[in-house]
C-alpha cells in the first residue's frame, strides 16, 4: 500500500471514530448547557459565553443579548459562563463583583437568590434526563420493542443455574418478588446481582417452582470490547414463537421511556455499590476513548442504536454532574444547600479550596478512565 492509500485509510479510520463521537457527545453537551442557559435567561442572568468544547475557539458569533456562542477545539464538554464568573466552572469573581454597576449587579448569577441559582444549576442534568426521555419515547413509537419470552432453552454445564436446579423449558415468572416480562429484563436483573442470591420463581410443567441462584462474574467479549458481567448460565429460547413484537402509542411510549430512563439512571449507582462491595472491577470504568469506540460500533449497527446510545450517555452525564463534587453541578448544589441552611454563603476561601479539590478529583478520574480505555485498546 502506497503512502497516499495509507493516508486515506488512516483518515477514514479517524472519521469513523470521530464523527459518531462528536455527534453523540456534542448533542449531549449542547442539551446540558442549553438547560443551564435557558433557565439562567428566565431568571434574568446575563450569559457571557455558551461554549461547546474547551480551549481555543474554532468558530463563534454574538447573539443580540451579547452572548458569545462558540465551538472550541477540545470536544470533551462545554460550559455556560455567566456575567461575573471568574472561570468556566462558574466560580464567582469577587473582584469583578466589586467593580460592577448596580444594573450589572442585578444581572449577575452570584447575586441571584439561592433558589434561582439552584434551579439554573440543576437545569443542566434535568435537560440530559429530558433528552433521554424524548429519544426513548421516539424510538418506542417508531420501532416498538422486541420482547423474548423469559423461557430457558439451555442450561450451561457447571453453571450457577445448573447448581440451582434450572431446567430447559422453565418459564421465569419473577425474581426477588418482581415480575419478569422478558428474557432481556431477566438478563438486566442478573447482570447487576453478582454474588447476590436471587429468589427465582419458574413455571415448570404447569407448576410453580422456587429456586435460589447466585450469579457469578464472567469475562465476556463482544464487538464493544471486554467486560465483566454477572451471569447464571442459561440461554434464552430460540423458537420464534417466543419472540413478541410490541408496538406503542404515544402515551404508552412515554410510559416505557420513563421506565427505560429510570433503569439507566440506576446503573451507575448500582455499579458504585458493587465497586465498593468488591463485586465489580474499576477497570470497567470508561472515558472519552471508550465512548468514541462504542459510538463507532453502535453507529455501524444503525441510527436507532446510535440514538439509544446517545440517550444512555445523556443519562450518565446528567448523573455524573449531580455528584457532590465542587466544580460539578452537584458540588454547586451542595454549596447552595449549605447557604440556604446558614442564611449566607460559605466564605470565598472555603469555596476556592472546594473548587481546587473538586478539580483535582475530576482530573484524576479523567486520567484513570483514559488509562483504562487505552489499556483495553492495547489488550
Amino acid at each position: 500500500m502506497g503512502i497516499i492509500e495509507s493516508l486515506i485509510a488512516f483518515g477514514t479510520t479517524v472519521l469513523a471514530w470521530a464523527i459518531p463521537f462528536l455527534i453523540v457527545l456534542g448533542l449531549v453537551v449542547f442539551i446540558h448547557e442549553l438547560g443551564h442557559f435557558l433557565v439562567a435567561r428566565m431568571n434574568g442572568v446575563a450569559v457571557e459565553a455558551f461554549s461547546i468544547g474547551f480551549g481555543p475557539e474554532i468558530a463563534g458569533f454574538h447573539d443580540k443579548h451579547g452572548t458569545r456562542w462558540r465551538v472550541a477545539w477540545i470536544p470533551l464538554g462545554g460550559y455556560v459562563k455567566f456575567l461575573g464568573d471568574e472561570n468556566a466552572a462558574s466560580m464567582p469573581s469577587q473582584e469583578a463583583a466589586a467593580q460592577v454597576s448596580p444594573e450589572d449587579r442585578a444581572r449577575m448569577f452570584q447575586f441571584k437568590p439561592v433558589g434561582a441559582r439552584a434551579l439554573v444549576v440543576a437545569a443542566g442534568p434535568f435537560a440530559n434526563f429530558l433528552l433521554a426521555l424524548v429519544i426513548f419515547a421516539g424510538l418506542f413509537m417508531a420501532y416498538g420493542k422486541t420482547v423474548i419470552e423469559p423461557r430457558v432453552d439451555e442450561v450451561v454445564a457447571e453453571s450457577p443455574a445448573e447448581r440451582a436446579g434450572f431446567q430447559p423449558g422453565d418459564l421465569i415468572l419473577s425474581i426477588d418478588g418482581d415480575e419478569v416480562e422478558s428474557f432481556q429484563e431477566m438478563v438486566r436483573i442478573v447482570g447487576l446481582s453478582a454474588d447476590q442470591p436471587l429468589d427465582v420463581v419458574v413455571q415448570r410443567d404447569g407448576a410453580r417452582v422456587n429456586l435460589t441462584v447466585t450469579p457469578e462474574l464472567v469475562e465476556t467479549e463482544s464487538r464493544f470490547g471486554s467486560a465483566k458481567i454477572a451471569r447464571i448460565g442459561i440461554r434464552g429460547a430460540a423458537d420464534q414463537s417466543d419472540v413478541i413484537r410490541k408496538s406503542y402509542g404515544p402515551l404508552e411510549a412515554v410510559g416505557q421511556s420513563f421506565q427505560e430512563t429510570w433503569f439507566w439512571m440506576k446503573q451507575p449507582i448500582i455499579f458504585i455499590g458493587e465497586l465498593i462491595g468488591g463485586r465489580a472491577s474499576a477497570d470497567q470504568l470508561g472515558g472519552p476513548v471508550r465512548i468514541a469506540q462504542m459510538s463507532k460500533e453502535v453507529a455501524s449497527i444503525g441510527i436507532p442504536e446510535l440514538l439509544r446510545w446517545t440517550a444512555i450517555i445523556s443519562i450518565s452525564i446528567g448523573l455524573i454532574n449531580l455528584f457532590p463534587i465542587p466544580v460539578l453541578d452537584g458540588g454547586h448544589l451542595v454549596f447552595y444547600g449549605i447557604e440556604a441552611i446558614r442564611g449566607k454563603p460559605l466564605n470565598e476561601k472555603a469555596q476556592e479550596i472546594g473548587f481546587r479539590i473538586g478539580m483535582a478529583l475530576v482530573l484524576m478520574l479523567m486520567i484513570f478512565v483514559t488509562w483504562n480505555d487505552v489499556m483495553q485498546l492495547i489488550e
